[in-house]
């Protein structure tokens, strides 16, 4: 428990410590690198960046479940997008960016909400696997 408390003041540390340029640049990039191979076109019925008709429902399932359920795997996504080695930080990180930018208004998570996240994470693995 306690190397839980401090992973989670260090991210909450740094997550406070950068500017908020630095975080869209991130997501913008991670976007570009790893989300828009599919974002961008639609692939396997992913929703477009933009189509805000798409990403509707989408958002309405709320910020911890749609980034956890992402980073998983859900749909026809892979989980991290793909990208195995892509951190819960990053992820969900890009999926603000594609939300802003599809009719959402979103927060970069704070560390109280990407340890929602990591719990959820956790319970949607143990209900992949019954």
């Amino acid at each position: 428990m306690k190397s839980y408390t401090l992973t989670y003041l260090f991210i909450f540390v740094s997550l406070i410590s950068l500017p908020t340029s630095a975080w869209a640049s991130s997501a913008e990039n991670t976007y570009k690198t790893v989300c828009a191979v599919c974002h961008t076109a639609g692939v396997a019925g992913a929703p477009k960046l933009g189509d805000k008709t798409k990403w509707a429902p989408l958002i309405k399932e709320g910020q911890v479940q749609l980034t956890a359920h992402g980073y998983v795997g859900v749909r026809g996504m892979p989980a991290k997008g793909g990208k195995p080695d892509l951190g819960v930080q990053d992820f969900a990180a890009s999926v603000v960016y594609m939300v802003n930018q599809s009719g959402g208004s979103w927060q970069n998570p704070d560390a109280s909400t990407l340890k929602k996240i990591d719990a959820e994470i956790i319970r949607r693995q143990a209900q992949l696997r019954k």
